[in-house]
Order: C-alpha cells, then structure tokens, then sequence
C-alpha cells in the first residue's frame, strides 16, 4: 500500500532516497556467543540496493514518529509485532532535509528467521554476528552508519 509520502526525493547532499519526509527502519539485536547479534533484512533483487543486507524500513507516513515508522515497517516486512520488541535509543542519519532514523530494539521472546514472516521486500532474514558483518554485502547507508550504531549498541 502506497502512501502520499512515498517517492524519491534528492537531499542537500545530492544523493536520492525513498520517503518524502524521511525514512526510519527497526535494528533488532540480541548478545550472542561472540557479543551482538543483528536481525539483518536480505533485500529483494528488485528493491533499491536490491541484494544488500539492512534493516528492515522504509518511508514515515506524514505526522508518523520514527519509531512508529520502524515498528510499522517491521511489522510490513517481517510479521514482527510491537509487543515482541523493547525500543532503545535511536541514531538519526540527516542528510539536510531528508533523514533515516534507525531504532535499536530487543526482542522479548525468541525470534528465529524461519519463525518470520517475509513480505516481498525480503529475500531472507538472519542472525549476523556484529565481527560477521564484513563478509556481506550491506545496503549503504546501514554500512555508513555502523560506527554510530556501533557505541549505541556497546552502550
């Protein structure tokens, strides 16, 4: 479903991005054998950086708060509803007057990838150790962003 804020805009920064007010998306992460464990969407071939690995996201509704935003997108994208998550702290990406907010989050039940369910956006889901990260391809911006998800996710 389409909304009136979905479509391409060009930041101050010349770069082009989905969603007319900004975009939010949801970093679900645990602890794990060897430290954190990150809830990493596998995007569909045919989405923008199709074959790269995020956070699940996409463009706010007008009026919709970041983390209503990234809870409605998980929610779309892989069946998680807000009661199987605590919100922590976000990290705002600002690109002057375009911005993506990613909000951490930690699941309260067990979440296991076979457990989701996929909407067409996805082409898998996974469990990826935070040292296990460079061996995959990550959509850009996620990648950009990881030195400041890195402290908040440390904190």
């Amino acid at each position: 479903m389409f909304s009136s804020t979905d479509g391409w805009v060009t930041c101050a920064l010349g770069h082009r991005h989905w969603g007319r007010v900004g975009a939010a998306g949801l970093l679900v992460h645990r602890s794990g054998a060897d430290g954190p464990e990150l809830l990493l969407q596998h995007r569909a071939v045919w989405s923008h950086h199709g074959g790269t690995w995020g956070t699940p996201g996409g463009a706010l509704h007008a009026g919709e708060s970041p983390e209503h935003g990234a809870l409605r997108e998980v929610q779309e994208e892989l069946g998680l509803l807000p009661q199987d998550l605590q919100l922590g702290p976000a990290s705002v990406d600002d690109h002057g007057g375009w911005s993506y907010t990613t909000v951490l989050a930690r699941p309260v039940r067990s979440i296991e990838p076979g457990d989701l369910r996929l909407d067409g956006e996805s082409d898998g889901v996974a469990w990826v150790a935070l040292g296990d990260l460079v061996s995959l391809p990550l959509h850009p911006g996620f990648e950009a962003s990881l030195y400041r998800l890195h402290d908040l996710l440390a904190a």
